[in-house]
Order: C-alpha cells, then structure tokens, then sequence
C-alpha cells in the first residue's frame, strides 16, 4: 500500500533497527511508494515513511529491487555527488564510491553479498545512509 513520505528532519534523522520476516509487509509498502513516485524518486528507505527498519528499494537498471538489512562490505573509487531526495528539499553534496559490495538479505531471508557501479551503486549508498541516520 502507498504510504505518505515523511518530511521530518528528526525523524529521518533517527536510525533504523535491524529488518526480519516480520517487516515484509513494510518492504511491500515501500516497494509500493516507490513505485507511486517513480517520475522522481529512484529509491527510497524505510524512514521515509515512518518506519526505522532496514529496508531500501530501488531501481537497478529495469527492475526495482528490495534489500533488508544492506551493509556496504567494500567500497572503491571515491568522488563527489550532487543528490536530491524525496523527503527532504533541496541538493547535497554527498561523498560516494564508484562501485561498492553489498551483504543484504532479499525478503526471502536469504543472505547474499553482491557487487554495484555507477548510478546504481550511488542510489544504494544514499538509501543506507537514510538507514543510518544520515540526512542526505
């Protein structure tokens, strides 16, 4: 279901808690509000729509794909980006890698470590931040 996005600075400002099987009706929604803003929205986390769980989506190429409990393993090449995002007004400088390893579980639990470049690696590293607290 499409949930309102969260604007808050203090509660996007709050990190999440680990995601389990019992948030999958949370990456659903998630994966729906994404979905709903797709004409200017790439990707987004949890926190913006209320919920402080680990869980981002995001568009990988063609497909949207779903990650709970992301961790950045490896990272290399840093640069400079400029970064807007949905809840918040405005662009950011944001420090990023050009291609990073990720260990995540897709929702069906399973643990898999996978690695990303370019834009994509770049949507993934804002989402984790927004994961971690990070305004961006």
């Amino acid at each position: 279901m499409v949930q309102p996005i969260v604007r808050d600075p203090i509660i996007l400002a709050q990190k999440s808690s680990p995601a389990s099987k019992d948030d999958l009706q949370t990456a659903r929604d998630l994966l729906d509000t994404l979905l709903a803003h797709r004409d200017s929205c790439v990707g987004m986390a949890a926190n913006m729509i209320g919920v402080h769980k680990r869980i981002i989506v995001f568009l990988s190429g063609s497909e949207y794909l779903t990650m709970l409990n992301p961790e950045i393993t490896e990272k290399y090449g840093p640069y400079e980006a400029e970064e807007a995002c949905l809840s918040l007004p405005g662009v950011r400088k944001a420090k990023r890698w050009r291609k990073i390893k990720v260990r995540f579980q897709y929702t069906e639990l399973k643990s898999v470590t996978k690695s990303f470049s370019d834009f994509t690696a770049q949507i993934i590293q804002h989402e984790i931040d927004h994961c971690c607290g990070i305004l961006v």
